[in-house]
């Protein structure tokens, strides 16, 4: 019986393109106890690891999915190569980092904290089911509230918000990758309230950046003012 189940995990996870829950592989295979469904996932991870197979299997979104090890990353990418992916331009990553962090939040807010207009954004991001609607603030207006989705940790490789890097761990790798750090939105990032978010010298880093990348939060805000971003953030 053992043996059957952890067949039918493996023929699930490889048959579904998404990662599958404990529950749903429990409803499928008709059993009582989630006892035997980690036990046949546990059982199907080490033949996979002791028979020196490709495969694993990682939890992530979630829920469970069969992937290639990552020694075989680089043999996958060329498989791959001249396919051209459609990725996030920086101000998509900045505005997704921001309803990440601080979900849920309203259009208003993000656009406060970035300094310009984010409606081509959000709506790109909504399209890619990365964010999505979680319901409308109590306020004047009732404006809508946004989160991020179940796709979003699938995207990134999460098991669940509480994997996303915390404030003062970005912090520090900010501090080691000082070109990184000046390509960065310095209004935004200082909106962000790192007090809040535990990201604490931000303006410590922001000192020690090269004068020719110093701006003024006026100017630079006004000139992120005159910016239009209804355009598609995916290149």
């Amino acid at each position: 019986m053992a043996d059957k189940i952890k067949n039918v995990i493996e023929a699930l996870l490889f048959a579904s393109d998404t990662p599958l829950t404990i529950q749903k592989l429990k409803e499928i295979l008709e059993l009582d106890s989630v006892k035997e469904i980690r036990k046949g996932i546990d059982d199907l991870k080490n033949h996979y690891s002791k028979t020196g197979s490709a495969m694993t299997i990682i939890e992530v979104g979630g829920g469970f999915q069969i992937v290639s090890r990552e020694d075989f990353a680089s043999y996958i990418q060329k498989l791959y190569k001249g396919r051209q992916a459609s990725r996030l331009t920086q101000r998509g990553l900045e505005t997704l980092a921001i309803i990440a962090y601080r979900q849920p939040i309203t259009k208003s807010e993000i656009e406060n904290i970035r300094g310009v207009n984010v409606d081509g954004v959000v709506r790109t991001l909504l399209e890619r089911n990365l964010v999505s609607i979680e319901g409308r603030q109590k306020a004047p207006g009732n404006p809508l509230l946004y989160g991020t989705t179940q796709y979003f940790l699938e995207y990134f490789g999460l098991k669940s918000l509480d994997d996303l890097p915390k404030l003062k761990e970005i912090d520090e790798l900010l501090k080691e990758d000082e070109q990184f750090l000046e390509s960065l939105d310095q209004v935004a990032l200082k909106k962000l309230e790192p007090e809040l978010l535990g990201l604490t010298s931000l303006e410590e880093m922001t000192d020690n950046a090269p004068d020719s990348d110093k701006t003024s939060p006026e100017t630079e805000s006004s000139d992120h003012q005159k910016e239009s971003e209804k355009d598609d953030p995916t290149e």
